[in-house]
């Protein structure tokens, strides 16, 4: 609905409100049709706020960028983690890069107080951030999946090649169409939100087809991916307890301490902490995707006075600030990658020992020895 359409609906002293609204959030009269109404209810956030976020999105851009640029790069240029199961750790790393990549029209439009960037700008934003969160998302459970037959059944459980690209295939056939009907307005659509300063789908107006494209896309976005990672880490942590139990009651039964070799042990001890990794990663998925599948079901289902400008700006620096972590919780955690980065960047000193060069000094002591 165009600002000139106001004065068929609404007094005189509507319109006048209205536009001083409008000017107050930096919204042209051409794009009001754009943003939903319950914004322009709030005062504009002032001026500072804007700037804050702006100078956070910043910093988040930056340290997303170079985090998931440099895994894009070691895990695709690296031949020892040119591994199947690595490829989901890709494709997770180009999700929150292309999430990261839409950060400059926030910036431009929080240094500009308001909706800046317009319309197209606004659909630019809501197509990658529906692409970028539901394929992590997606892959998120493919690493669970990955990681479940990994550790559940490791001599036929390792994926092969072909399987990986068919299984990241289909992250992406599912995750188009959330992305293709907004843009289009078949189903659904992209609008301003908070400080109209960033677009997602529109949770707020009140229609059956809205409401019923809201819990769709939640059932699929959230709720199906988040039942896979649930149900694939509950099994492994069943199996990994059931498994253990068994060794050490059939250890005690022979009298010995334990019944895998030094090398079983090694595998072993790394199968865990690569666990652990994908565990920590999907930990941050659900703490930041949860804030706001949570916002929209308030906004589609529940009392919408709840929702503030500044309180729908949480969900999604939490979102934006996951993708940041993503990368370096591999730099930490995984002794391959840090290795490839000591290799390539001396200068991180992250002093990291070649796993292999360890077990040849091993083998070689325990073959010296008398």
């Amino acid at each position: 609905m165009h600002l000139t359409n106001y004065s068929v609906k609404f007094p005189e002293a509507r319109v006048m409100d209205t536009g001083r609204q409008l000017l107050a959030w930096n919204v042209p009269a051409a794009d009001l049709e754009h943003i939903p109404e319950h914004w322009l209810k709030y005062p504009a956030p002032e001026a500072s706020l804007h700037l804050l976020l702006g100078l956070l999105y910043i910093g988040l851009f930056l340290m997303s960028t170079l985090g998931n640029g440099l895994v894009l790069w070691i895990f695709s240029s690296a031949k020892t983690l040119r591994t199947p199961s690595n490829m989901f750790i890709v494709n997770l790393a180009f999700s929150d890069f292309v999430m990261m990549l839409k950060t400059p029209i926030f910036i431009y439009n929080s240094f500009n107080r308001g909706f800046a960037g317009g319309f197209v700008s606004c659909q630019i934003f809501g197509v990658m951030g529906t692409l970028s969160g539901i394929g992590a998302s997606m892959s998120n459970a493919c690493i669970a999946y990955d990681r479940y037959h990994t550790i559940t059944n490791p001599l036929e459980g390792k994926l092969t090649r072909t399987k990986a690209l068919v299984m990241i295939l289909f992250v992406w056939t599912y995750t188009t169409p959330w992305a293709i009907l907004p843009l289009f307005e078949i189903w659904g659509r992209f609008v301003p939100e908070g400080f109209l300063t960033q677009c997602t789908f529109d949770y707020l107006t009140n229609s059956f087809d809205n409401h019923l494209f809201v819990g769709v896309l939640f059932t699929f976005s959230y709720v199906i991916p988040m039942s896979l990672i649930i149900y694939y880490y509950s099994q492994i942590v069943s199996h990994v307890i059931d498994h253990e139990k068994t060794l050490r009651e059939q250890a005690k039964k022979m009298n010995v301490d334990s019944l895998r070799s030094n090398q079983q042990q090694q595998n072993q001890s790394a199968e865990v902490r690569i666990a652990k990794v994908a565990i920590t990663i999907c930990f941050l998925f659900v703490a930041s995707w949860t804030p706001y599948a949570v916002l929209a079901m308030i906004g589609a289902f529940g009392d919408q006075s709840l929702i503030t400008p500044g309180f729908a700006m949480i969900p999604a620096c939490a979102c934006k600030l996951v993708a940041c972590l993503d990368p370096y919780v591999y730099a930490l955690s995984h002794p391959r990658y840090r290795l490839e980065l000591q290799k390539r960047l001396p200068w991180l000193a992250i002093n990291e020992k070649d796993p292999s060069d360890t077990q040849s000094t091993a083998t070689e002591s325990s073959t010296n020895k008398p």
